[in-house]
């Protein structure tokens, strides 16, 4: 960590790593002899085609897709999807969603608006801290799909299992441990991802689709939510979120570099371990979150009180830390330690959060 750079703890956009950024800027104004950036480059051109081709073709590797799973990179993130999702699978008119946070019920809300949508779980009576077990889910069957949030970052809960959907094809937003783990993708009819906590930065939504899953197009919807257009014209019916796409490029390039996923996985779990068992024996913090249930990504806690809380993200800042502050639903803490954040990053934060607790018990 130089003097000028600081731990971002940021649930997203959020940091990435050094490498990236420094290769990012090296070929900033001259990207390998074109005489232009990525930034100012045709999408049509044999450059950036070539930039186009080989994310993809790293994605693919990385997550060992299938091929008979198709790869979008579209605008809009991981939000623009909970529409459009639901307006090209719902065939039957019918999914079930799990709610187990914010961004699951806003994309089953988003869904209703165009089908019947049948909440199959909802965590809210236990404010969000529980992933549901295969038993609670209550799943209707004849649906077109059933709908997860894989990982919540509001509220730090991670499904560390694929629910059985009684034949229905699985849809998971992964947005925030996207590329974080392996993933048999084969347990999946769809997943997606907005690109800006894993995976790089903000404005591309990453597609996985199950071929069969690939229907003619509604009449009645804009072109850019058509996935059989998108996919005929290859994420490209209009200039895609270019610079955006060549960032992930880097990104994947670097976890395949670090090892590729199972190596990430190790990582992460070391850095979560070190911060959760230091909440789980510290008679300061609060770690409401259920042991099963908690996520390597995103890990929120309390202090004793809102002061406290307040107090701990001022003096974090001028520790060298930043975007410790809990979303303003829930408030408290939150650390984000995504696949870029090092070992060394939530070491600092451990031995801050050690001293704090010290100095104001």
């Amino acid at each position: 960590m130089t003097d000028k750079r600081v731990y971002n703890f940021s649930a997203g956009p959020s940091m990435l790593p050094v490498e990236v950024l420094e290769e990012a800027r090296d070929e900033m104004l001259n990207y390998k002899g074109s005489g232009m950036s990525v930034m100012e480059m045709s999408h049509r051109s044999s450059t950036y085609q070539a930039i186009f081709d080989e994310t993809k073709a790293t994605l693919k590797r990385l997550l060992n897709i299938p091929d008979n799973y198709k790869i979008l990179f579209l605008h809009g993130g991981a939000t623009q999807q909970f529409g459009t999702l639901a307006l090209n699978l719902l065939q039957k008119g019918r999914a079930d969603y799990v709610v187990t946070g914010n961004f699951s019920k806003k994309a089953a809300q988003e869904a209703a608006k165009f089908g019947d949508v049948h909440i199959a779980y909802d965590g809210k009576d236990n404010n969000y801290t529980h992933i549901p077990t295969q038993d609670e889910l209550d799943i209707r069957d004849d649906i077109d799909y059933v709908h997860i949030c894989q990982n919540n970052t509001i509220f730090g809960t991670e499904w560390n299992y694929v629910p059985d959907t009684k034949g229905a094809p699985l849809v998971a937003d992964m947005s925030s441990d996207f590329l974080s783990r392996p993933v048999d993708v084969t347990k999946y009819g769809l997943i997606y991802a907005g690109a800006q906590k894993n995976v790089g930065i903000a404005g591309l939504g990453i597609v996985i689709i199950r071929e069969d899953l690939v229907k003619p197009h509604r009449p009645d919807i804009q072109v850019l939510s058509e996935y059989d257009t998108m996919i005929k014209k290859d994420s490209m019916y209009n200039t895609p979120p270019a610079y955006a796409i060549y960032v992930a490029g880097l990104v994947m390039k670097w976890i395949e570099n670090q090892g590729g996923l199972e190596a990430m996985e190790k990582r992460n779990i070391k850095k979560a371990k070190l911060l959760q068992d230091y909440l789980d024996q510290s008679d300061f913090y609060n770690y409401p979150t259920e042991k099963g249930s908690r996520s390597n990504m995103n890990v929120a806690f309390t202090t004793p009180n809102k002061d406290l809380d307040a107090k701990f993200v001022k003096e974090s800042i001028e520790a060298g830390m930043t975007n410790l502050k809990g979303h303003r639903l829930v408030g408290g803490i939150r650390a984000s330690i995504y696949n870029a954040m090092p070992y060394e990053g939530v070491e600092y934060l451990v031995n801050f959060m050690k001293k704090f607790a010290e100095e104001n018990k």
